[in-house]
């Protein structure tokens, strides 16, 4: 009995900290501006590359706009999905990506210029080498948007891994 309220004693000790609440009685909201530099990706479109249509996408603004979700649909077949989020407590955006296939991506990055710049590290296979990884999504002045996906073995050297315009589907 004595491990159980410790336990929750030290869960309620650790709980103002993960953002239980940020003032007595009223939740933490998502409506200060950073969460909506994301926004310009919210929709519903068609994806080329170099002209050639590679799938569409869906992207919604979930869980009180505290979360946008892609849900990917490749012209091969293959899905995927991304959950996108600003996190407070660092001030930073972050991507988890899953794919059909089992693939896992980790990012973290941050939004300037009209971009938001993603990147992060993977191993090309169970312990081989990282590749670096960079993706950065520019919000185009017609309302499309541009993702820009490259590796690298050496975080020097960057090759484009995709390269994909985002036209909204018409309504």
């Amino acid at each position: 009995m004595r491990m159980i309220l410790v336990l929750c004693s030290s869960v309620l000790a650790v709980a103002p900290s993960l953002g239980a609440q940020s003032t007595p009685g009223a939740p933490p909201r998502c409506d200060a501006p950073e969460y909506r530099q994301f926004d310009f990706w919210v929709g519903e479109w068609r994806v080329t590359m170099g002209g050639q249509e590679v799938g569409s996408n869906s992207v919604t603004l979930e869980e009180a706009g505290c979360l946008v979700h892609e849900h990917w649909t490749g012209a091969q077949g293959g899905t995927g999905q991304s959950l996108n989020f600003y996190d407070r407590s660092d001030g930073r955006w972050h991507q988890v990506w899953i794919s059909s296939s089992g693939g896992a991506l980790s990012l973290s990055g941050a939004y300037h210029d009209g971009r938001l710049e993603y990147t992060g590290e993977r191993h090309v296979s169970p312990g081989g080498p990282v590749q670096r990884q960079r993706l950065t999504f520019f919000k185009n002045a017609d309302g499309t948007v541009r993702q820009l996906w490259e590796t690298s073995a050496d975080g020097v050297t960057w090759q484009t891994t995709f390269d994909g315009l985002y036209t909204r589907k018409a309504s």
